[in-house]
């Protein structure tokens, strides 16, 4: 594929980042680790990666502003381009070992997410898009999966942890969606689980809860591979509500439908 020097400079950004946290991934144990909130880690790894994507985008393209996991909101002159960028998303599987965290850079331009970029240093899988231009897991063209019946489908979600979402309502989504599919997943990693969506490797994926950062690139991502994203109210406000549900337009429109309906009574 030809990526357009804007994609180009995002890649680029994204792979350095992830050289460095490929490098730290060999010695999570020797990571100096802080705590900002239970169950919610951050490293010096973290920190690296967000330091480099920074420096090479505000060179690229100075001027605009950025929306990120440590810094948070940077305002830019341009008044027109926001980055939204996750340095590490998947931070307690890196400290773990874990081999499914990404780095995730989207691009937002009046409003609107025209790229991104998710990439996977430890499975050096590097996906890309533009709006308009397809979706591609290293230069190789993407589509969702075409399984039209939940019961054929493996859904992921994201799960609430210590201190974290609301755990009763997610029992209760989790129950209504394991009485309708044939799996359900986990992988601790938004931007992946998206990203696998994409790629038709997972049929859906739901999860509350979520920030921007997490979710921007993924949401281009799977749209450009064809498939469909809303909230959980089936709305488009995704950054701002931190909700979503994807699919193929099928599975898309059954999973929203099976998280939002209420337990029968006992």
């Amino acid at each position: 594929m030809a990526r357009s020097a804007l994609l180009n400079v995002m890649v680029q950004a994204a792979m350095k980042a992830g050289r460095s946290l490929s490098r730290d991934f060999g010695e999570v144990q020797n990571l100096q680790v802080s705590m900002k909130g239970p169950g919610d880690y951050v490293s010096q790894a973290d920190r690296k990666a967000e330091d480099i994507v920074f420096a090479e985008l505000s060179k690229a393209r100075p001027g605009y502003a950025f929306l990120m996991e440590e810094r948070g909101a940077v305002e830019g002159d341009d008044g027109q381009h926001r980055w939204i960028i996750d340095p590490l998303d998947g931070t307690t599987n890196f400290l773990h070992g874990i081999p499914l965290f990404a780095v995730s850079i989207a691009l937002e331009r009046q409003g609107q997410i025209v790229a991104g970029v998710i990439y996977n240093p430890a499975m050096d899988e590097l996906y890309t898009c533009e709006r308009g231009g397809g979706a591609f897991m290293n230069d190789r063209r993407l589509r969702v999966a075409g399984r039209t019946k939940l019961v054929d489908t493996v859904i992921g979600c994201g799960m609430p942890h210590l201190g974290r979402g609301h755990h009763g309502n997610f029992l209760v989504e989790l129950r209504n969606v394991m009485a309708e599919v044939s799996g359900v997943r986990r992988l601790g990693s938004a931007s992946l689980d998206l990203a696998y969506v994409a790629a038709g490797r997972m049929d859906g994926f739901w999860e509350t809860g979520l920030s921007a950062w997490d979710i921007a690139a993924g949401l281009l991502l799977i749209r450009e591979a064809g498939g469909f994203v809303s909230d959980m109210d089936g709305g488009q406000d995704m950054l701002d509500n931190g909700s979503v549900v994807a699919g193929n337009e099928v599975i898309q429109r059954a999973l929203l439908k099976a998280v939002k309906k209420p337990l029968p009574p006992r």
